[in-house]
């Protein structure tokens, strides 16, 4: 499939990149128009009681929460001087009547709670119609107009403006910043300025269509404010990791003499294969947020899942294109050597090494530092998003907190008890009318006030923490009296969930229906509940498919397992981390946020699909390379040797250009944005370093053959669903001269590669000599066993000599079987062509002869003829 696509990429490569030139001009205009269309809040559940109070706020009794918060102050004159009140009604009658649906002040409430402790300030609440947005934008500059007065506004729509102001303004100081340091990296992996701008094109390319995806959304559903740079950040980061894996695999191809198409093709059909899976993965886990019924989280979850696919096709579609264009110019304009990963020694070479020779030593010791930066998580506390998301020098922030300090404490937090009356008729209801007159109207029923709940009141006034119980409110539609109870607690500390807990425990008064308890300490409550109950489900979902993926890629059941327990700890550090530093506040000064001593839940749980998508990400990387050199050995010590060695570097290097965007956005002003940076950026370290270069390759190290374990009866059903791509065909080459025998590999040897800068020509299939070829006089087992490594040599060459690659005709497997089926061993049939030749052989080891049979880690091999020349092999049963 992926050939196939590689193929139609290449010939259709102009049209392609005319079709996403016109693309990009056209929507980009429609991208801008995000802004100011996404919607604050949406992290309560809608099911919840304090959802259901938080509506029946809105319907019943005409708002709650306030859309525009006025505060004024003057520093001598006091609020009750009738100039002060004049002064602040004059300026409230000059406001647009199409704009303001109700307004309340002091003076017209008569509630104290609406002057400062020192008597100079008081605040006026201002309740908009229609759009609220387009609303306040055309009302906000007259509400600053007053005469001697200090202005400075806040409440809901105001803290959305601003949110909206301030998520541009990262994104514009993220891409900023990102963008040069992302060249020089770049620059020093690929030498050339070329290679180096063609993974920011296709990043652009992933932001550009981030923002039109995201306005597309807008459309049908209400997206989250925090959406746009959570889904930005991940787009352009995965982007660029993706385009580096596909433009090194280009380089490579065309560096061993490919054209442009063959190069073409056979990148899609090995990166472009991992990068599909891997794309795969992450949306996964990713949509895995849809389960959760909170709107921060769904419209997060579909619009990242949807931009990581953009990536994925951008890297695909789009850069293939534009290599297919360039071919060997992609190296054009070097500044720099090729600093790229290398295939052979340097520091990966070592740490496999090291890592091969002491595996229960590394697995201990990486597993004490996850546990131990885990640890903080132990004690951590779950609160909500207010006010202190924004900046310290947000108006609508500080607006708030001297409401919170100057005025009655939690004047705009109280908890909400809504008590809906058991009423009755106030007389029997009447007969009906004559016939064909109709029916006489029902009795009216009794009236609801204050006194329907006096008990009610009396009882929540004993409640610990309560300073006052007041009557906020009459419903007589739905019989039905809101009560706000006020605390001196912080709305997110014990004490206030403490009581709300209470408050729902009380048990009913005879004359009441239903009480439903709301406000944002009840929402927070409702919030977590929400989450652990679904939390289980997206686990269970996103691991079962994520699990069916690793299963059809690398047909094993213990790798999926064994891949979920990894990332588990990635997870855990990453969040004792997160604890550390946000709810104990220790980067606070550091990060410039103010800490609320909780961690906000919805985050955390964005944190986890995150990261579980991305730490899958590099784990596919490096096992298909793993699983390419078992599949070509048998010898699962140096699969995992040769697979760390091969994949550290690349898999470093697109860490830490995804580091560098994760670390630009990382600077954002809003809280929930540094959050989720540092969560990421410290999973990815994690991830990349401790678990990656050490932890997996220990692991499979230890296990040994049991990585690749799959029952008999699984492995027909494995070869049905199997998500492998053919033995693609290399470029053309010459004919080699005839391969001496000594280059047959021996039993045990590991494979070496070569470094990527000094690639060879990868042999043809049908080029190879098998092993039928090769006269059984050629290599005897005195000469292997004797020591005499030239005698040896010399044996094999001269057989070789006269050895030369037979036609598809003339191929016969050898006269061996097993179970009754034709059996070889020891042929090279990797389905990648690595870039070095076999090693040759140590003298003094046994050799291979054809005709042995060889079980490697109980496994048998059964080797096959191509239709086209050169050799395939399948497991045998036994």
């Amino acid at each position: 499939m992926f050939e196939s696509a590689g193929r139609l990429v290449y010939r259709s490569r102009w049209t392609l990149l005319a079709l996403t030139l016109a693309a990009a001009v056209l929507v980009a205009p429609l991208g801008l128009e995000l802004f100011g269309r996404m919607a604050d809040g949406g992290f309560e559940d809608p099911r919840a009681d304090s959802t259901t109070a938080a509506r029946w706020n809105d319907e019943w009794y005409g708002g709650h929460a306030p859309d525009v918060v006025v505060l004024y102050r003057h520093p001598t004159v006091k609020v009750r001087d009738a100039r002060y009140k004049a002064a602040v009604h004059a300026s409230l009658r000059a406001l647009p009547g199409r704009y303001v649906r109700a307004m309340a002040t002091y003076w017209t409430t008569g509630s104290k709670k609406m002057v400062s402790r020192d008597g100079h300030a008081t605040y006026a609440v201002v309740t908009l119609k229609g759009d609220e947005q387009r609303a306040y934008a055309a009302i906000a500059d007259r509400l600053r107009t007053v005469e001697n007065l200090y202005v400075s506004i806040g409440g809901s729509v105001p803290l959305l403006d601003e949110l909206n102001d301030q998520t541009a303004a990262d994104l514009t100081r993220a891409e900023a910043i990102s963008m040069p340091v992302l060249l020089v990296l770049l620059v020093v992996v690929f030498g050339s300025l070329v290679a180096a701008g063609l993974p920011l094109v296709v990043g652009l390319l992933a932001v550009l269509g981030a923002l039109v995806l995201l306005r597309l959304l807008t459309s049908v559903t209400e997206v989250s404010v925090f959406s746009l740079n959570v889904v930005t950040m991940l787009g352009l980061g995965l982007a660029i990791d993706y385009s580096l894996f596909v433009l090194k695999a280009f380089r490579e191809e065309i560096a061993r003499g490919a054209t442009n198409e063959q190069a073409v093709v056979r990148t899609m059909a090995t990166a472009g294969r991992t990068v599909a899976f891997s794309g795969l993965t992450v949306a996964t886990a990713l949509l895995g947020l849809l389960l959760f019924p909170q709107m921060f989280l769904r419209s997060i979850g579909l619009g990242a899942a949807a931009v990581v696919l953009v990536a994925v096709g951008a890297a695909l579609i789009v850069l293939p294109a534009v290599l297919g264009v360039l071919g060997p110019r992609v190296n054009a304009l070097r500044i720099t050597p090729d600093f790229g990963p290398r295939g052979q020694g340097g520091l990966w070479h070592a740490v496999a090494t090291s890592v091969m020779r002491r595996p229960v030593l590394y697995l201990v010791a990486v597993t004490a530092v996850l546990a131990g930066l885990a640890v903080p998580f132990l004690h951590v506390k779950f609160g909500n998003v207010d006010h202190r998301v924004l900046p310290a020098a947000s108006e609508s922030r500080r607006v708030a907190e001297t409401l919170d300090r100057d005025f009655a404490r939690n004047a705009m937090a109280a908890i909400d008890v809504h008590v809906l009356v058991e009423r009755t008729f106030t007389d029997d209801p009447p007969l009906p009318g004559p016939l064909g007159q109709g029916h006489t109207p029902i009795s009216a029923v009794t009236p609801v006030s204050p006194v329907d709940v006096r008990p009610l009141v009396r009882r929540l006034g004993r409640l610990p923490a309560v300073t006052e119980v007041e009557v906020a409110g009459l419903s007589q539609d739905n019989g039905a009296v809101r009560l706000a109870v006020r605390y001196a607690a912080d709305p997110m500390s014990d004490q206030a969930r403490a009581l709300v807990r209470a408050i729902r425990a009380l048990p009913p008064e005879p004359n009441v229906r239903r009480v439903v308890v709301g406000g944002p300490t009840a929402a927070q409550l409702d919030l977590q509940d929400s989450l652990v109950a679904t939390l289980p489900w997206m686990a269970l979902v996103v691991c079962s498919v994520t699990s069916v993926l690793l299963f059809a890629a690398f047909g094993s059941l213990v790798l999926p397992i064994k891949a979920l327990l990894m990332n588990v700890l990635s997870i855990g550090a990453s969040f004792g981390v997160i604890v550390w530093a946000f709810q104990d506040g220790h980067l606070a000064s550091a990060l410039d946020f103010t800490s609320t001593g909780a961690i906000e839940a919805t985050v955390t749980v964005l944190i986890l699909a995150v990261v579980f998508g991305l730490s899958m990400d590099y784990e596919l990387f490096l096992l298909s390379r793993v699983r390419a050199e078992w599949e070509r050995t048998g010898d699962n010590t140096a699969a995992v040797a040769a697979g760390l060695q091969q994949t550290g570097g690349v898999i470093t290097s697109a860490a830490l250009l995804l580091l560098v965007v994760i670390g630009a956005f990382s600077t954002a002003g809003i809280t929930i944005v540094k959050l989720l940076g540092v969560g990421m950026f410290v999973a990815i370290v994690v991830d990349a370093t401790l678990v990656r270069a050490l932890l997996v390759p220990a692991s499979m190290r230890l296990m040994g053959g049991v990585n690749w374990w799959l029952p008999r009866s699984w492995r027909a059903f494995h070869r049905r669903i199997a998500l492998r791509e053919p033995t693609p065909t290399p470029p053309p080459t010459p004919a080699p001269p005839p391969a001496p025998a000594s280059a047959l590999r021996p039993a045990a040897a590991p494979h070496t590669p070569a470094p990527a800068s000094a690639p060879a020509p990868a042999p043809h299939p049908a080029a190879a000599v098998p092993p039928a070829a090769v006269s059984p006089a050629a290599v005897s087992p005195a000469d292997a066993s004797s020591g005499d490594a030239s005698s040896a040599a010399g044996a094999s060459a001269d057989a070789s000599s006269r050895a030369v690659a037979p036609s598809p005709s003339e191929v016969v497997p050898p006269a061996v079987t097993l179970n009754g089926r034709p059996a070889v061993f020891g042929a090279d049939t990797d389905p990648v062509p690595l870039t070095a030749p076999i090693p040759r052989p140590d003298a003094s080891q046994p050799q291979e002869r054809p005709g042995w049979v060889r079980v490697v880690e109980k496994r048998a091999r059964v080797v096959r003829p191509l239709p086209g020349g050169g050799w395939t092999w399948e497991e045998a049963d036994e």
